[in-house]
């Protein structure tokens, strides 16, 4: 992980596997107006405590837009994935953390905290976060994700966890910074 990028360019997006764009116009209130629109997957994300390591276990991997904006490109981020499969979102964030992180979960050890909306401004997709616990026992793999997406597994002690919500050095996502919020408040 965090080998150097090379040769990195954007390019017309052409047959694209995950998001459309498009171009909205509408009226409101009597005003014709236009809007440039991604139309994306709805998504889930899961906070995993590490019961036994008193940790969050967290993913690092390389986003070629934040690439854009940091010429670093590596974000720490709850474990996650997009809807794209004909499961329930709960399935999803399951076989999610076990492909990332390599830990099987039991369905009923999942709880749904909230959803919200993300990228607001331009596509305006629904995450549903969950929560659950794991431990040494339910490890079956290292993680580290499919299809070559290189995801390394972090596990950041409880004590750090505040410090990493203001440090804006570290890219990271809304998503886990709310969910550190949610795990703030009620512990």
């Amino acid at each position: 992980m965090g080998k150097r990028i090379k040769h990195f360019k954007l390019q017309p997006l052409v047959n694209a596997k995950f998001i459309s764009t498009s171009f909205a116009t509408y009226e409101q209130e009597g005003i014709q107006k236009s809007w440039e629109i991604v139309e994306a997957h709805d998504s889930v994300s899961i906070l995993l405590y590490h019961k036994e390591k008193r940790s969050f276990v967290l993913v690092k991997q390389f986003r070629p837009a934040v690439y854009l904006n940091n010429e670093n490109g590596m974000t720490i981020e709850l474990c996650a994935g997009i809807v794209d499969k004909e499961l329930s979102l709960v399935e999803i964030a399951k076989e999610e953390v076990e492909e990332e992180c390599g830990y099987d979960i039991p369905l009923s050890n999942i709880q749904k905290i909230t959803s919200f909306h993300t990228s607001v401004g331009f596509a305006g997709s629904k995450q549903t976060l969950y929560f659950a616990e794991v431990e040494e026992s339910m490890k079956v793999s290292e993680g580290g994700g499919v299809d070559h997406e290189q995801i390394e597994v972090i596990y950041l002690p409880l004590e750090e966890a505040k410090k990493l919500l203001y440090d804006e050095s570290i890219a990271k996502t809304p998503g886990l910074m709310f969910a550190f919020m949610w795990w703030f408040e009620r512990n």
